[in-house]
């Protein structure tokens, strides 16, 4: 299992909701995600075995958010 971290600007639970079916359509069955929206960076974290960090980014970017992963 991997887990991706990610810069985001999604600042709102009703952001989030809105990007919850597509996210969960993207993680594998045994992955999970979650946004942290009280941290600076509205951190989003993503755990999957097959996923790779530029889907996930490019996914976020088509969906009108900036989405950077933090190494």
């Amino acid at each position: 299992m991997t887990i991706h971290v990610f810069k985001t600007s999604v600042k709102r639970k009703s952001e989030v909701k809105k990007l919850s079916p597509t996210l969960n359509k993207l993680v594998d069955k045994n992955g999970c995600w979650n946004f942290d929206l009280e941290d600076c960076d509205n951190i989003l974290r993503v755990e999957t075995q097959s996923l790779h960090a530029p889907v996930i980014s490019s996914l976020l970017e088509k969906k009108g958010f900036h989405c950077e992963e933090l190494h």
